[in-house]
């Protein structure tokens, strides 16, 4: 069973950001997917079915909110490379 959220917003944002109604949804859901994947509630492939989409193309569309796709600290990154 799948649960809802409903969001409510004037009519005239779409407009206001040259959008249709359906285009501004889904950057609605894409802008909260991005941020719940970058404060690590959710995985790559929890947020991009949040969104509707693969994970590859959400993963892919993450720059357009300022996200990055890989977020290792320092210590980690090496500790990769060590490890590769």
């Amino acid at each position: 069973m799948a649960l809802q959220i409903t969001v409510n917003y004037p009519e005239t944002w779409p407009d206001a950001l040259q959008q249709t109604p359906e285009q501004f949804e889904f950057e609605a859901k894409m802008a909260m997917a991005a941020k719940l994947f970058e404060l690590k509630r959710l995985s790559s492939g929890m947020a991009a079915a949040l969104v509707g989409i693969d994970r590859v193309t959400f993963l892919l569309s993450l720059h357009r909110y300022g996200v990055p796709m890989i977020d290792l600290s320092e210590q980690e990154l090496a500790s990769d490379v060590k490890n590769a």
